[in-house]
């Protein structure tokens, strides 16, 4: 079994009893209200999705991950996982030891040791992790919106996100581990995606499937951007596929509960460590993975990659070129293996495919199966009424 980033699977998950005596302690600390983003980054913290991380970063990781990819101990880590706090709350929770926190509903979810308190400038941070400041950018909308005053310090939770409506898809990372090891899977391929599953899709996991023992397919069920497809629809997309054309004594699909950061060749590091977290061993890196617009280049997030050694990340990324069906080929291909042009090529945007399914419109079948075409059309139909 592959070893966790930093070699130690992270848990900072309080039982019952130790949640009780938190809670009696409750008066003496400051609280602070989260953002429903800040609490799936403490979930998934807490249950050793972004290990080797024990908490928020503190301003000296921050500042080393902001310019070196890496935490200040020298492991490879590209996105600043970090609690904003409101400035008017600055100077108690400076004298405080603990902080907790709570969602919008005033219930707590648990608590941060207080230790750095630090301003960020947020235009550098945008630039270095989104290569752009433009507000435009949802990745960097959504920093410029929280405040620049960041609390960083280990973190203990005591209560999960509300599973539904994916319960019986929130596997966390000892849940895997120990999964493929009853299975005997001994390499293990991650997909990540945001998007509907396409025949595109489904080449490249397929082409994947064939060098190694099993695929952990894994879409972002966190927050995304408001014109994407709603995660209950693509996750039924995803079940109807798996049973009509996958090898499902090959296959785990779960759900990958953090929010969607739009940030491209950082996002795709960041991804592939936590699938290794996860326990695969290699993972998917394809077209304009987690890139938004034109903010990056095609394959930006393929070449981030020669940045780093095998060492460094010790999970093996598969890069794939842009696949398509060719109609001359009668079948799915990609530049690397396809000798016709493009007029013979059937390439479909997702953004074009969502305005279709929006309008009612049916993608053509070389673009997806028709099973999972009928899924997104009365899914989104039902989410708009």
């Amino acid at each position: 079994m592959i070893q966790p980033h930093g070699g130690t699977l992270v848990s900072r998950e309080v039982s019952d009893t130790d949640k009780e005596k938190w809670l009696q302690k409750k008066g003496q600390y400051p609280v602070v209200t989260i953002s429903e983003r800040t609490f799936s980054d403490l979930y998934c913290i807490a249950t050793g999705v972004f290990s080797p991380l024990t908490g928020f970063l503190t301003e000296a990781d921050y500042s080393s991950v902001l310019t070196d990819m890496r935490l200040c101990n020298g492991l490879v880590w590209s996105i600043p996982i970090t609690l904003s706090i409101p400035p008017g709350q600055k100077d108690e929770i400076s004298s405080s030891e603990y902080v907790f926190m709570q969602r919008k509903d005033k219930s707590i979810v648990g608590v941060v040791g207080v230790e750095s308190i630090y301003q960020v400038d947020q235009q550098k941070e945008a630039q270095y992790i989104y290569r752009t400041t433009d507000p435009n950018h949802p990745g960097v909308r959504n920093l410029l919106q929280q405040s620049s005053l960041y609390l960083g310090g280990a973190i203990w939770l005591w209560q999960r996100p509300t599973l539904d409506p994916f319960t019986n898809y929130h596997l966390t990372p000892s849940y895997t581990r120990n999964y493929f090891q009853q299975q005997q899977w001994n390499t293990i391929v991650g997909f990540q995606t945001r998007n509907p599953v396409h025949r595109a899709h489904e080449y490249i996991q397929k082409a994947a499937l064939e060098t190694v023992d099993a695929l952990f397919l894994h879409p972002l069920v966190g927050e995304t951007k408001a014109d994407d497809i709603p995660a209950q629809v693509r996750m039924k997309s995803y079940e109807t596929i798996l049973e009509h054309y996958y090898p499902t004594e090959r296959v785990l699909l779960g759900v990958f509960p953090a929010a969607m950061r739009y940030a491209g060749p950082r996002e795709a590091i960041f991804h592939a460590i936590a699938r290794k977290n996860y326990g695969c061993t290699h993972f998917i890196i394809g077209r304009d993975h987690a890139g938004v617009g034109s903010y990056y280049g095609t394959y930006d997030a393929q070449h981030i990659f020669k940045e780093l050694s095998p060492d460094d990340l010790g999970i093996q990324p598969l890069f794939f070129e842009h696949s398509f069906y060719c109609r001359r080929c009668l079948g799915m291909a990609s530049y690397k293996t396809c000798p016709h042009s493009d007029e013979d090529h059937v390439i479909l945007s997702g953004t074009k495919v969502r305005k279709m399914l929006t309008a009612g419109e049916v993608p053509p079948p070389e673009f997806s199966r028709p099973e999972v075409v009928r899924v997104l059309i009365n899914g989104l139909a039902k989410s708009f009424e």
